[in-house]
């Protein structure tokens, strides 16, 4: 398969495991967990707004059945089937922050492929709100030795962030039909929770895809549980013109910009 590369280095590949499938049950899910867990009702209150759900299997949820590597704990899902949707919101059950991120499409599918730390075994939720508010749920259980959240990073450790902070590389490559693509990329950054000692919350806040001629970009609005240097997968509907861009900031004002150079 050819590729053309874009900025400055390839992306990384995101290994996936097994797909989940979820049961369809009617609209008061809050109380019909198909994956069991106690937390679910704070998950549905927090998280989603204590609004109405439904248990959805067109949201399709791939990752590992045990995170070999509980800071970088690869997911992957598509809600591609559910058409238009207003946005998606990754969040994990028994993370001691749960809320993971939101994704706003925009022009590209309801598909995500992304890594994140994860504090013990838990579900892991996509639950993703149509044009008339309801949220289609999807998720799997992810077993963990642990301690993903409450440890630094590497490159925390070595003190590598500094002379990386905010550089963006990435990789486009032929997409799933002719004419799409798929984009691969990577900000640097050390993604720190805060719950680590001496070490406050750093992460990036947002990132924005925006495509020449698009009504509006495609946003993404990460928090701390997001691993290091994320690299994130999106499916483009065509592939990227010269004036597609990336932007975003982390909490602390930082700035994030890059050209997709087709």
């Amino acid at each position: 398969m050819n590729t053309r590369r874009t900025l400055l280095r390839a992306g990384l590949c995101l290994p996936l495991a097994v797909p989940a499938a979820m049961l369809a049950t009617p609209a008061r899910a809050q109380g019909s967990d198909p994956l069991g867990s106690p937390q679910w009702p704070a998950v549905w209150r927090d998280v989603l707004g204590g609004g109405r759900v439904v248990f959805d299997p067109r949201v399709k949820v791939s990752g590992p059945a045990f995170a070999e590597d509980a800071m970088h704990v690869p997911i992957a899902f598509d809600a591609g089937e559910l058409g238009a949707v207003r946005r998606i919101v990754v969040a994990v059950d028994r993370n001691p922050i749960r809320k993971v991120l939101e994704f706003e499409p925009g022009p590209l599918r309801a598909a995500l492929t992304f890594r994140f730390k994860q504090e013990q075994a838990s579900p892991v939720r996509v639950a993703v709100q149509d044009g008339d508010g309801v949220w289609h749920v999807g998720g799997i259980l992810v077993n963990a030795a642990g301690g993903g959240c409450t440890v630094p990073g590497d490159t925390r450790r070595d003190g590598s962030w500094e002379a990386t902070l905010n550089r963006v590389e990435a990789r486009v490559f032929p997409g799933r039909t002719p004419g799409t693509a798929r984009l691969r990329l990577r900000v640097m950054h050390p993604m720190d929770t805060g719950l680590v000692a001496g070490i406050p919350a750093f992460h990036i806040e947002q990132l924005a895809i925006t495509e020449p001629g698009a009504a509006a970009p495609a946003l993404l609005r990460l928090y701390e549980p997001v691993s290091e240097n994320p690299v994130f997968s999106f499916d483009l509907p065509a592939w990227p013109r010269s004036g597609t861009r990336v932007s975003g900031q982390d909490n602390n004002g930082n700035r994030i910009a890059a050209r997709i150079v087709p």
